[in-house]
């Protein structure tokens, strides 16, 4: 959730011209990522929820490309906190996959 707070944060100071395009396209990355791990947690079996997992993971790796595009468009100067809110989302991420496949592997 504290990424998607960054990401509108720092979308508002994107030009006008980018609210249908990247502006767009990121805060929908970022909301995804939440609503699939809510998703995934809502399904009956492992394998449902693994499947969600993957899918958020997917839109925090558009979320991540799509900051490195901002940046290098000049919308966005400084990225370091949100590279910092991803890597840590990455690795929670990251471990509750590992945790659930490890647990559907007994």
């Amino acid at each position: 959730m504290r990424l998607i707070e960054q990401i509108y944060k720092l979308t508002e100071q994107f030009p006008a011209t980018e609210r249908y395009g990247l502006t767009d396209q990121l805060r929908r990355a970022a909301v995804s990522v939440p609503s699939n791990i809510a998703e995934g947690a809502a399904r009956g079996s492992q394998a449902d929820c693994l499947r969600f997992l993957y899918m958020a993971r997917g839109s925090l790796s558009e979320v991540d490309t799509q900051t490195k595009i901002a940046q290098r468009l000049g919308y966005i100067v400084d990225t370091q906190e949100v590279e910092n809110q991803l890597e840590e989302c990455f690795a929670q991420l990251g471990g509750l996959i590992n945790h659930l496949k490890a647990k559907a592997s007994k």
